[in-house]
């Protein structure tokens, strides 16, 4: 998707934890950050509005090449059997006021577990990327604050 505000705007919804301010409440009823301020190391307590609560890391946070990672480090698909789930967000500069985000879902499950991969879905992700690029679009690019 791409949005006609400065990439640097988008690199900060995503790279730190503004972008709670948009997926809570739409898609969670509540996050706690656990330890950090929003940066690589920041550990995060999720709790859907449907499904059971999981804690996230934010494993990666490249300002420089606008790319943030985050995986389930407890509960959520842990507890499906997955070894792995990592969710990429990347922001690609396409112009001097415009980005795209590129989303992706790295996973590894044990052999037992093969039949939950059916569970991965990449819509909340794709919905993320929507939403954010609706509020960089009606908030013109500036935060909301």
């Amino acid at each position: 998707m791409n949005v006609d505000v400065p990439e640097s705007r988008a690199r900060e919804l995503y790279g730190t934890l503004e972008l709670t301010k948009i997926t809570v409440p739409k898609y969670l009823a509540s996050v706690e950050v656990v330890q950090g301020d929003g940066g690589e190391g920041t550990i995060a307590k999720l709790a859907p509005l449907s499904g059971s609560t999981y804690y996230e890391k934010f494993t990666k946070v490249d300002n420089e090449n606008l790319v943030k990672e985050t995986e389930i480090v407890e509960g959520g698909f842990l507890d499906l059997g997955f070894n792995l789930y990592r969710v990429r967000f990347e922001n690609i500069k396409t112009g001097e006021t415009s980005c795209i985000t590129r989303t992706t879902i790295e996973y590894d499950v044990k052999e037992e577990s093969a039949t939950n991969i059916s569970d991965v879905n990449i819509v909340p992700s794709i919905n993320i990327v929507k939403d954010v690029a609706a509020y960089l679009t009606t908030n013109d690019g500036k935060s909301s604050d």
